[in-house]
């Protein structure tokens, strides 16, 4: 499994929200590109970004950390937030970025996730965020009728290179995962699966590690940066 440190990008800087409540953003870095290197420095082989602001507004907002991020690592990254049309998709992996993450869209707009994965091989995931199992958007401002794992089932043949669960009410909160949930949406699909929301500790990475189903790796925020969890021993652990 591979481990993949989150910075969470709000107005440039990096932050951790509590339960995706942009009014209680903490935050733990005003460069993120400098966290981003500290991250590497410590061995991790992704990096998990994500445009806060640009999930609400619907286009890319922080796209000036990003790009910072970009040109100084070699690491490959991942980019979630606000990237809703095939021009900020094609913008995103011409600047460098190893994969998109579709999330609003891959409910509202399919066709365009099946033909950004048609173009882009390997380098289309989709984010399926979720809230009692049903499926949110718009930076998890609306939660829609849609279950999860139909969601994710409904892209089996479209060729996304991964899906990123998020439990959203174990967001930021160092409760632990939702192993079970994670554990039955990677069941249900052949699509690697990336874990994310509530790991605290390196118990909980080894109850992933560990929950039987063919996970593909974990995103950690916030016990990286309160040091709840050592990046180096995590990366050990989940080897």
């Amino acid at each position: 499994m591979i481990l993949y440190p989150a910075i969470d990008l709000k107005d440039g800087k990096a932050v951790r929200l509590l339960r995706g409540d942009m009014e209680k953003a903490t935050v733990f870095s005003d460069d993120p590109a400098a966290q981003a290197l500290d991250f590497v420095a410590a061995g991790c082989e992704w990096l998990h970004l994500v445009d806060l602001n640009g999930a609400f507004a619907g286009e890319p907002v922080n796209g000036a950390a990003v790009e910072a991020i970009l040109n100084q690592t070699r690491t490959p990254a991942q980019l979630g937030g606000g990237i809703r049309d095939m021009a900020t998709i094609e913008m995103w992996l011409s600047k460098g970025l190893a994969r998109v993450i579709l999330g609003t869209v891959a409910v509202e707009n399919p066709a365009l996730v099946r033909e950004a994965a048609r173009a882009f091989p390997g380098q289309v995931a989709v984010g399926i965020d979720a809230r009692g199992g049903r499926v949110a958007t718009k930076g998890w401002a609306e939660v829609t009728d849609v279950d999860a794992t139909d969601l994710a089932r409904s892209y089996e043949d479209a060729g996304v290179c991964a899906i990123i669960y998020t439990d959203i009410d174990r967001d930021g909160a160092m409760q632990g995962p939702n192993v079970a949930a994670t554990a039955a949406l990677a069941r249900a699909v052949t699509i690697p699966v990336i874990a994310s929301g509530g790991v605290s500790s390196l118990a909980d990475l080894r109850a992933l590690r560990n929950c039987g189903a063919p996970l593909n790796g974990v995103i950690s925020g916030r016990a990286l940066y309160d040091g709840a969890i050592d990046l180096k021993k995590a990366i050990e652990v989940l080897a």
